[in-house]
């Protein structure tokens, strides 16, 4: 049996380590939360769907965004967050993060504010 560690096959062909589609929709919505700080009331939290093939994923992101606010940029530091947060944990590749703002809240539409109590 060979001792010289250059006489071993690389780590692709050594064995494997399968992560579930759920863990790293998970690690995806948490770091969708964290990039966008804090929810709009009313808001729900992000979820995370994700196709994992031949080692890399494709991540959808559905979330609310507060209103008014700079949409363009708030998606791009929900994908760059995403993205850096699952090759950072998972380890994983990731071909695609599409983020898809499902509900824009304005503090004028709040639950408080439709009762009257506009602060």
């Amino acid at each position: 049996m060979p001792t010289d560690v250059t006489a071993r096959p690389p780590v692709r062909e050594r064995g494997a380590t399968t992560i579930a589609d759920r863990v790293v929709a998970k690690v995806s919505a948490r770091a969708a939360r964290e990039a966008l700080g804090s929810l709009p009331e009313g808001g729900h939290r992000p979820h995370a769907s994700v196709a994992v093939h031949r080692g890399a994923a494709r991540i959808s992101i559905s979330l609310d965004l507060g209103y008014p606010a700079d949409i363009g940029r708030r998606c791009a530091a929900v994908r760059a967050r995403v993205r850096g947060r699952v090759e950072e944990l998972v380890g994983m590749e990731v071909h695609e993060v599409a983020v898809h703002v499902e509900r824009l809240h304005s503090p004028r539409t709040a639950p408080a504010a439709r009762k009257g109590r506009l602060a």
